[in-house]
């Protein structure tokens, strides 16, 4: 449950890096989704810049990805309080993490390491 104290949470994580299969890319956003439960279950708010962009390119159409997915993830991100980053390598989510770096907000890097609500 969300608490009043709640941090709106950016989960970054790779998605298409490094692999051209549809299934890996669904892994990897099922890896943001799982990390995103246990954000939401600490008591915040979690996001994902790929759910925000994907129904967007799907009514795009996909040669408008490029325009699309990293504008729309770092808007994202630039709007949240902290940032818990998961994965292998992706340099859109270490873009997106830098953002949060530049501001000096908080990056975790494992679901532990969430403070509750």
């Amino acid at each position: 449950m969300t608490r009043p104290n709640a941090l709106l949470i950016m989960v970054s994580g790779p998605f298409r890096h490094g692999s051209d299969d549809p299934e890996v890319w669904a892994g990897n956003l099922r890896a943001m989704h799982e990390a995103a439960l246990e954000v939401h279950e600490k008591g915040h708010l979690p996001v994902i810049g790929v759910d925000v962009a994907l129904p967007l390119i799907g009514v795009a159409g996909a040669q408008r990805y490029d325009e699309l997915m990293m504008p729309i993830s770092l808007a994202l991100a630039a709007r949240c309080d902290a940032v818990l980053r998961i994965g292998g390598p992706s340099r859109g989510a270490d873009r997106e993490v830098q953002v949060f770096v530049d501001k000096g907000l908080p990056v975790y890097r494992s679901v532990q390491d969430v403070p509750p609500a």
